[in-house]
């Protein structure tokens, strides 16, 4: 009897604050549907850089024509040198394997990359530097290149792909944190809208709150209705919330995303899994906290 009375009184609470409940849904379904995508952002950066730096390339550049190197243009003994620096005792263990690239397959590259580029017309092979590509190891040991073959005849300069890799990862963290901090907002408004439809929804109850203390009720039967209609309320956003996240990763990155770019190896729906818990999780604690202070202030307990 009492549990009956419970939901009777949640179902009354819903279909006199409607207006008020569908704000809560929409404001929560929105908040945490930043919340998720923050955290698949987050998921896909270390899933990228794990694969990247893995595969990421030291080069060794050496000089050209048009370069302002002490001893001018890298000769054919200063490419050998630097071959043999590669394959000395001392370097050896740290690389996993090097290759050459002369000039004309330097600049066959070059072509290939900016294809229908302007830029590749002003371009002629003198200007592209003989490379040494060497894959390390343990592709932290990169200073062990640069501090030894930096100041070697004919090495115009030796560059860890890698650096290049931070400037995108350090934009793709910013926008994720941006989405994170935007949640955070939204979150907080959700939070604030629980508490004042709760209070709202008392107010409207006061005669029947009133009555219920008159026979005797506890202050916990009086507040559980409260609570669970708060968390009805935020747990219908957060399904939807939790929906779009699974249609966001297995029918948007998944189909016309990882078609467009197939070299990124996207986050699979297997590891964005927990996400979606954790949504359902968020929203429903955030709105239980929320809704029972309200009432306890209201009721002042």
């Amino acid at each position: 009897m009492r549990f009956g009375l419970i939901w009777s009184e949640v179902g009354n609470g819903l279909r006199r604050n409607l207006s008020m409940v569908v704000s809560v849904v929409l404001v929560t379904f929105i908040s945490l549907t930043f919340v998720g995508t923050a955290a698949l952002l987050q998921l896909q950066i270390a899933q990228m850089k794990t694969y990247w730096y893995d595969r990421a390339q030291v080069a060794v550049y050496m000089c050209t024509e048009t370069d302002n190197c002490p001893g001018g243009a890298a000769t054919a003994q200063s490419v050998e040198a630097v071959k043999k620096q590669l394959e000395s005792p001392e370097i050896s263990p740290y690389i996993q394997k090097f290759y050459f690239q002369d000039q004309k397959q330097g600049y066959e590259q070059f072509k290939q990359q900016f294809k229908g580029n302007q830029i590749a017309d002003y371009v002629t092979p003198e200007m592209i530097p003989q490379t040494f590509w060497v894959n390390l190891k343990d592709p932290n040991r990169s200073d062990v290149l640069t501090e030894t073959l930096s100041s070697s005849p004919g090495v115009q300069s030796v560059v860890d792909q890698r650096s290049y890799l931070d400037q995108i990862f350090r934009i793709l963290s910013a926008g994720s944190y941006t989405a994170l901090g935007i949640a955070a907002l939204m979150l907080v408004a959700a939070v604030l809208l629980i508490a004042t439809t709760i209070r709202l929804s008392a107010f409207s109850r006061r005669r029947e709150i009133g009555i219920m203390r008159l026979v005797g009720a506890s202050n916990r039967f009086i507040q559980t209705p409260f609570i669970i209609e708060g968390v009805i309320a935020a747990l219908i956003g957060a399904v939807l919330s939790a929906t779009v996240i699974w249609v966001l990763v297995e029918v948007f990155v998944h189909g016309p995303l990882q078609a467009s770019i197939p070299s990124i190896n996207f986050v699979s729906m297997e590891q964005a899994w927990p996400v979606i818990p954790l949504v359902i999780v968020i929203g429903a604690l955030l709105a239980a906290l929320s809704a029972n202070f309200a009432i306890k202030r209201y009721l002042r307990v």
